[in-house]
């Protein structure tokens, strides 16, 4: 056996490797979808109409939905996915998604250094050295 003939037969092998794994993630994907199916459930179809689950028939694969103020008997098959499942959780409070009110006073600064409130000397560079110290470095710079 040639080196093309392996690597070629190496090729096939991957892709029939993933092909299966891919299989098997859809159909894991498909039976939780269909665990998630159960009244109360939103729903979009295939077809685009959202609605609310209100009874699955398993035995007849049937899914009765309400779409605004008309009752659809739709196949099992047609629901295309659970917007949201019946026992999703409880999204949080606007007032407790926003950060804490961390701003600065009036006349405060914050300095990269040590991320920390600084007060009083207002003369303070960005990088947090005072003007004063500044000034000393310039002038033993020019000696």
């Amino acid at each position: 056996m040639d080196p093309m003939t392996l690597i070629m037969l190496g090729l096939v092998a991957v892709l029939i490797f993933f092909m299966f794994r891919n299989s098997k993630k859809r159909q894991a994907q498909m039976a939780e979808m269909q665990n998630n199916m159960q009244p109360g459930a939103e729903v979009m179809l295939q077809s685009g109409i959202f609605g609310t689950i209100l009874s699955v028939d398993e035995e007849e694969n049937r899914v009765t939905v309400m779409s605004g103020t008309s009752t659809l008997v739709v196949h099992r098959n047609a629901v295309g996915q659970v917007v949201t499942p019946v026992d999703a959780p409880v999204e949080e409070s606007e007032a407790s998604v926003l950060a804490p009110d961390d701003d600065p006073e009036f006349g405060e600064r914050f300095t990269a250094a040590d991320d920390a409130p600084a007060t009083g000397d207002t003369s303070a560079d960005l990088d947090g050295t005072p003007a004063a110290e500044k000034s000393e470095d310039k002038n033993s710079d020019k000696e």
